[in-house]
């Protein structure tokens, strides 16, 4: 009796140790099954991917004849050029266009005009693009300074135009134009360029420096368009910075406008932006005279007393804080000043005629040094 109960309990035990390795075997199947699906899956999505690239790199029409011209603007980053040239039907793909840029570590792309064809592919565009091979040499160029005003800047562009001074000053001011703008570059033209305080939209925004243009007679649109696609590149190597130190663009436009405005050749600009900042923080009032002029529409060599009582909140002798906008544009010195100021404890200073800049930590001490240095405002 115990033998045949014990070979049933075997053979019951036998019987589950095969539906078991039955079970298992079927799992392993089901599994096999997933993984040779999921790596075909891969694969094709693989090599589908790799034949897209490598179909957006070749011509988009080998046998066209046909050529395009094509403006790269001075400032262009690799996104804009990229699209850019998808837009106009040069290349299938702006993503791989910047792909294949980044990857090859390729740069130093030149403004202009340029004669491109759907019968190039991307690399011979990528050298085209740094060899600068353009349709025409610059008709002429423009070079706005340093420290400059939105009203000196539009006497600029209209002598080198051939415009009505006026005309170029008042599109530079159209509420159409602004917010097409706006549009267009929204990561710098923010609205607090229309905060009703502000007196010029564009003040502070037309970057310094000189303009190649290809055209004989570019509009005013071309024109700022090129000056606020250098104002965006140059601003973007700085983006982590003003995050860092919580500044808009605006407010970084404005601060840097002030030390601009305020800074000799000999000048520290760093300890400049360090007295605006200190004053800041102790709730003290710039008296800035730059601010004071540019309230009043005006160039002057001297500040009097009468001037500091212009009523405007441009007047940092009688307003908190930085003003509504900037003054005038600003260089890259006075940008890097107003992001990394020196670390000072001086709330005051005062240029001589020599054009050295004499810091000081008191009132008395200022007044001290404005003795010897400055005649008095009358």
């Amino acid at each position: 009796m115990t033998t045949d109960k014990t070979d049933t309990k075997k053979e019951v035990i036998r019987k589950k140790m095969l539906e078991h390795q039955k079970e298992a075997k079927v799992v392993r199947k089901i599994v096999l099954i997933i993984s040779i699906l999921l790596l075909l899956f891969i694969l094709l999505i693989s090599g589908g991917g790799y034949l897209y690239i490598e179909s957006a790199l070749k011509p988009i029409d080998a046998g066209s004849k046909k050529f395009k011209q094509v403006d790269i603007p001075l400032g262009s980053s690799v996104t804009g050029i990229a699209e850019t040239l998808e837009s106009n039907g040069i290349i299938k793909s702006a993503k791989v266009f910047k792909y294949y840029v980044k990857l090859k570590n390729e740069g130093g792309f030149m403004a202009g005009e340029y004669q491109l064809s759907p019968s190039m592919d991307v690399p011979e565009i990528v050298n085209r693009l740094k060899t600068g091979k353009v349709l025409a040499q610059a008709s002429f160029k423009i070079t706005i300074p340093e420290g400059k005003q939105l009203k000196e800047i539009a006497a600029i562009m209209a002598k080198a135009t051939k415009q009505k001074e006026n005309d170029v000053f008042n599109k530079l001011n159209d509420q159409e134009f602004i917010k097409t703008l706006m549009a267009k570059y929204p990561d710098i033209l923010t609205e607090e360029i229309l905060n009703s305080s502000v007196k010029y939209p564009l003040e502070g925004y037309l970057y310094p420096a000189t303009y190649p243009f290809y055209k004989n007679n570019p509009s005013v649109e071309e024109m700022v368009a090129a000056m606020l696609t250098k104002t965006r590149t140059v601003l973007s190597d700085y983006a982590e910075q003003s995050e860092k130190k919580k500044l808009s663009v605006h407010q970084l436009l404005t601060m840097a406008s002030l030390v601009e405005e305020e800074a000799t050749e000999k000048a520290d600009r760093k300890t400049i932006a360090s007295v605006f900042y200190n004053r800041i923080k102790k709730g003290m009032m710039l008296q800035t005279d730059p601010t004071v002029l540019y309230a009043q529409g005006k160039h002057k060599a001297r500040v009097l007393y009468k001037d500091l009582e212009v009523d405007s909140p441009y007047n940092t002798y009688q307003n908190t804080g930085l003003p509504p906008g900037p003054i005038a544009n600003a260089g890259k010195s006075s940008i890097e000043a107003s992001l990394d100021p020196a670390e000072t404890d001086y709330y005051y200073f005062i240029a001589t005629a020599d054009g050295d800049v004499i810091f000081t930590k008191t009132l008395e001490e200022h007044n001290k040094e404005k003795a010897k240095h400055i005649t008095s405002k009358k």
